[in-house]
């Protein structure tokens, strides 16, 4: 095995996708408070983390085979839907279709969060399945999605969080 593939980053990154995935398959259980807090210390680190993954395969070869379920996507969802009430939609600026239209686009915490949450899942299930084998595949791929994908998310949703903690005078 490349000793580069598994460097700390790497594995920092491995660790960080299982805690976002402990705390969005929780959080049903949260507090409020506690899930929000949650997400802004991990979507940060997220962030750095994947931005910083070498891939050391070409992304032609890379590919993570989808492992979660709609219905378990769908639960997770409503999930976190449901502890952030009406805070879990948001005007997102960043929409492609913003520049033609006149009226805000709404976009969903949940959702966004929960797309997050289906990309890291997938991750550390193939991960787990023999992480050494399997590692420089699955870092390739997803640094890729993350690339095109689901780091505009992250941003997105983590300015969404922001607001919510520091303009509300209740969260929870």
């Amino acid at each position: 095995m490349n000793d580069t593939v598994l460097n700390n980053n790497a594995l920092a990154f491995i660790g960080l996708c299982n805690e976002y995935c402990q705390a969005a398959e929780s959080a049903a259980e949260t507090e409020r408070r506690d899930f929000i807090d949650t997400m802004l210390r991990l979507l940060p680190r997220i962030y750095i983390a994947a931005s910083d993954l070498s891939a050391d395969i070409s992304t032609e070869e890379a590919y993570i085979n989808p492992s979660l379920e709609e219905d378990y996507y769908e639960s997770v969802r409503r999930a976190i839907e449901n502890i952030m009430g009406p805070d879990d939609t948001y005007l997102e600026v960043f929409e492609e279709d913003m520049k033609y239209s006149d009226t805000p686009i709404a976009a969903s915490l949940s959702e966004g969060l929960t797309d997050i949450f289906q990309s890291v899942y997938n991750f550390i299930e193939m991960i787990k399945l023999d992480p050494l084998a399997l590692a420089p595949e699955a870092l390739a791929a997803i640094k890729e999605d993350f690339e095109s994908y689901w780091s505009q998310i992250l941003c997105n949703n983590l300015r969404a969080l922001n607001k919510i903690k520091y303009s509300s005078s209740d969260i929870d």
